[in-house]
């Protein structure tokens, strides 16, 4: 059985948040409590996959959330080339994860058929649900399904061996995690399945939600599909970037051995 070697790589963070912005019901929400954005390379030495695509500059000045590293530009110190990506697993199409998919004009897309049809139909009537997604993307990906380069998946899936896709939804309709065999065991790359370690260990929903039920019995999920507590990786928690081994530059940190 094959193994891969996963990293996290930070291209922005926002240090104006409180807990109120990542906790509901939280008992401090206005203690300051910052948030990192991350994508992830999965890797064997003969296969490449991207999990999510961050999002460019012409994002960040829109929505005024600026960035440190365009995606291109933080994937280059693991040898990335981003026309050379062909499989690219979006776990869910909001902003920061799917604003880059122009960036991988040769990847062929890994989604849910759910997220597609939540991202494109009457939920975004409503401002709330609409947030979180910029049309620009989604037009992105479904200019990708008209090119034969999207795959969807409904549920749980297999992308190749030892790398596996689950729907978790709540977050978002369509929200899938990535599963991923390890020297250190079965990792799972929450995503936005679990913003912060504290959402999963303390069972506390994230603010932005489709269905909070989904997300709160998501998080058992998550504890089954990995093979131990310590290998869920959080999809936007600082703490991870101190709590794994550094990686080949100072905004990636290398997952797989597991925890320092």
């Amino acid at each position: 059985m094959s193994t891969w070697r996963v990293h996290a790589v930070k291209y922005a963070e926002r240090l104006e948040r409180v807990r109120g912005d990542s906790f509901i019901f939280d008992d401090n929400p206005t203690a300051p409590h910052p948030i990192d954005y991350f994508i992830w390379v999965i890797e064997n030495g003969t296969r490449t996959i991207l999990v999510d695509s961050g999002y460019d500059d012409g994002e960040a000045g829109a929505r005024e959330r600026p960035i440190r590293l365009s995606p291109a530009t933080a994937l280059a110190p693991l040898g990335i080339d981003p026309k050379a990506v062909d499989t690219l697993i979006v776990t869910h199409l909001h902003y920061d994860h799917a604003g880059g998919l122009h960036l991988f004009p040769e990847a062929t897309l890994h989604m849910q058929a759910a997220e597609m049809a939540y991202a494109t139909g009457p939920c975004m009537c409503h401002d709330a649900l609409r947030m979180p997604f910029t049309a620009g993307h989604i037009c992105e990906a479904i200019t990708r399904l008209y090119s034969g380069k999207v795959i969807f998946h409904d549920g749980d899936a297999e992308i190749t061996d030892g790398v596996t896709v689950h729907c978790i939804g709540g977050h978002s309709r369509g929200l899938q995690v990535v599963r991923v065999r390890t020297e250190a065991g079965w990792m799972v790359l929450a995503s936005d399945a679990s913003h912060f370690y504290e959402n999963l260990r303390l069972r506390k929903p994230f603010p932005i939600v489709v269905d909070t039920e989904a997300m709160l019995e998501g998080f058992g999920t998550l504890e089954r599909l990995a093979s131990a507590p310590d290998l869920i990786i959080p999809g936007h928690d600082p703490l991870v970037m101190t709590t794994f081994p550094a990686g080949v530059a100072d905004h990636i940190v290398r997952l797989d051995p597991g925890p320092k």
